[in-house]
């Protein structure tokens, strides 16, 4: 399998050029373009994280129920996948570290990847942000997709990103949802409201854009029905 990321980092495109019999599984409605020679259907997927169990997870995350499964068979192929939303797209190679994703930053991963809900308590619902977060674990590749350009953080010690802009992590993380200093007054009147506190050491990615934030200034712009 060879992947290539085009068009970075505000209209990002994974073109991915299958080998025969290889398989990838992407977020329903990612496909954007595909050799006819490739299968492909929608599933719940079996086994850890699948199923109707599984598919019913991934809604409470924001995620859709189903999945789209590309395979190629005896001749080799190509299929270039794309988010909902104008962003970065960045590959992370799963080799026993688990990675936590942000629900609605998964867009596509290799056969031999499980995706499931990660419970990342009851401290995410004071951020204003969701308490489920996907969890990817086994080996292979993750497709990442952003609102805006990914930057990745080598974290070694501590580091405080605005919850809304956190896209993934490694496991090796630790995190609490707090203020980004000594005062709850100044935080609020300054408008940076919660961070997230990252302790340990591992990957860390971030978004530049803050979907949630953007969709307020949005929706206030836009006429009553």
């Amino acid at each position: 399998m060879k992947l290539d990321i085009l068009h970075r980092p505000d209209s990002a495109i994974a073109k991915i050029n299958m080998a025969p019999r290889e398989e990838i599984i992407a977020e329903a409605g990612a496909m954007v373009a595909m050799s006819a020679s490739l299968d492909v259907n929608t599933t719940l997927r079996k086994g850890k994280g699948g199923g109707v169990l599984g598919g019913l997870k991934r809604m409470v995350t924001g995620e859709s129920l189903f999945l789209s499964v590309f395979r190629s068979g005896n001749t080799p192929g190509e299929i270039y996948l794309a988010p909902k939303m104008m962003g970065d797209i960045v590959a992370y190679t799963l080799s026993g570290t688990d990675l936590v994703i942000q629900s609605t930053s998964y867009l596509a991963s290799t056969g031999n990847v499980s995706v499931d809900l990660g419970f990342q308590g009851f401290k995410s619902i004071f951020s204003g942000e969701a308490i489920f977060w996907l969890t990817a674990s086994g080996t292979g590749l993750v497709l990442l997709n952003s609102f805006g350009s990914i930057y990745e953080v080598d974290v070694d010690g501590e580091y405080i990103v605005d919850t809304g802009n956190i896209v993934a992590f490694e496991k090796t993380l630790s995190f609490s949802i707090t203020k980004p200093g000594s005062s709850w007054l100044g935080a609020l009147m300054g408008g940076e409201g919660f961070v997230c506190r990252f302790k340990g050491k591992g990957k860390l990615y971030c978004q530049t854009h803050n979907p949630r934030t953007f969709g307020q200034l949005i929706g206030s712009q836009l006429p009553p029905r």
